[in-house]
């Protein structure tokens, strides 16, 4: 067993297996400790030498969430170094890092595995060293095993990227391979083609013609404009607006929105304004007059954008304002020589965004092992498969009785 010293590295929550007042925690070992832990300067580094983009575990993102966010802080993180990646002052570099939380706080299932974190957005990529990205996926993998983990279960991540790549092959070295639990189709933007020809190409001419009719009548009420938020300045205003826009919906009325929880507002008022000093959020808007009929959050990554929310006022719903600033972003997306593709992080079936973006990404939830022939590992998959059915059997009563309403 490790010493006491070692066991306190890590948040109490997200020990291997724990579960409360029942079972005892296996022991954490080097490289899984608390996020905060991480030197931030260390994190911005290896972010900026990512192998593949994710808006969503920025350190002033995710350290945002941490902080506050409902449900989602006081995680860990397993983290992997080398010295073949030194920092200025000659110390060994960060080259992988992945925050983390143990199988029983993601899904309540008491089986010594750690998941990726949530990071209140759907993709959960760890940040790898793009010059070692091989040697970055196997030191998270050690770290894991310090920590007395079986398997590691990686949500939300692109089944076709560098980072899985990476894992795979390293898994492949010591004769073993990654397993999809799920996996899902979702919208993206190929942001290099002409904004235009791509709507075009999307949408029928019918569909055109009746989004350009729509907007023609939302003028009547006042100007329409299409406006981007970049200084931090600019982007705590028009945040608010936001989110009284997305309260006022749909959201609000079930209490999903981000203003109706202190902790989730909190987050997002200190990431969105911490992101923006760095260039990689804006909030774009559209107006009729001066008034906000439409809003949503991008963050931005790399040659990668993320569309995170969409705020609207339901009020002008037969004029279409999600679709019309998706339009309008469209445009913006791919006039952007910086941005090459671009990422709904929505729902695999998104009634709105589908339509509209017709790149797809391939996007799983992924169970890698962490030893060869481990019987522990079926057992994990078994379990988190009988979780997935009742959940879904779950969320389809709910889809019935809400039509039913």
């Amino acid at each position: 067993m490790a010493n006491s010293a070692a066991v306190r590295r890590a948040s109490a929550g997200d020990r291997i297996g724990r579960r409360p007042q029942t079972a005892a925690a296996l022991p954490e070992g080097d490289g899984f400790t608390p996020l905060t832990s991480v030197p931030i300067n260390q994190w911005r580094r290896l972010a900026e030498r990512a192998v593949e983009p994710n808006g969503y575990y920025l350190p002033d993102w995710e350290l945002a969430v941490n902080a506050c966010a409902h449900g989602r802080t006081n995680v860990s993180a397993l983290h992997s170094w080398s010295d073949a990646a030194p920092t200025p002052d000659g110390a060994a570099g960060l080259t992988g890092l992945l925050p983390a939380i143990s199988l029983w706080r993601a899904c309540r299932i008491p089986l010594p595995a750690l998941v990726s974190a949530e990071p209140y957005g759907t993709l959960c990529t760890p940040l790898l060293d793009r010059d070692m990205a091989n040697h970055a996926a196997a030191g998270l993998l050690q770290a894991a095993r310090n920590a007395g983990a079986r398997a590691l279960i990686l949500r939300d991540v692109m089944l076709h990227g560098a980072a899985i790549k990476a894992f795979t092959e390293v898994l492949r070295q010591d004769g073993m391979h990654p397993r999809v639990l799920h996996s899902r189709l979702r919208a993206a933007l190929d942001a290099t083609g002409d904004a235009d020809q791509l709507l075009r190409d999307a949408l029928s001419a019918k569909k055109l013609k009746e989004l350009r009719r729509q907007r023609n009548r939302l003028a009547e009420l006042g100007p329409v404009s299409f406006d981007v938020a970049r200084r931090s300045q600019d982007v705590a205003s028009a945040l608010e607006i936001f989110l009284k826009l997305e309260a006022s919906g749909w959201k609000g009325r079930r209490g999903t929105a981000l203003e109706q929880d202190d902790g989730d507002a909190g987050f997002i008022r200190r990431a969105a304004k911490a992101l923006a000093e760095t260039g990689q959020c804006e909030i774009v808007s559209l107006r009729a007059g001066t008034v906000p009929v439409a809003a949503a959050i991008v963050l931005r990554h790399e040659d990668r954008a993320f569309y995170f929310k969409l705020g609207v006022d339901e009020q002008f719903a037969k004029y279409s304002p999600g679709v019309q600033l998706t339009l309008d972003l469209t445009r913006h997306l791919c006039a952007d020589p910086s941005i090459r593709l671009a990422d709904s992080t929505a729902g695999a079936d998104h009634p709105m965004i589908n339509p509209i973006w017709r790149g797809r990404l391939a996007i799983g939830d992924v169970l890698i092992p962490l030893r060869r022939s481990d019987p522990v590992v079926p057992l994990i998959a078994a379990a988190l498969g009988m979780r997935r059915m009742v959940r879904e059997r779950a969320r389809q009563a709910v889809r019935l009785l809400r039509k039913r309403q």
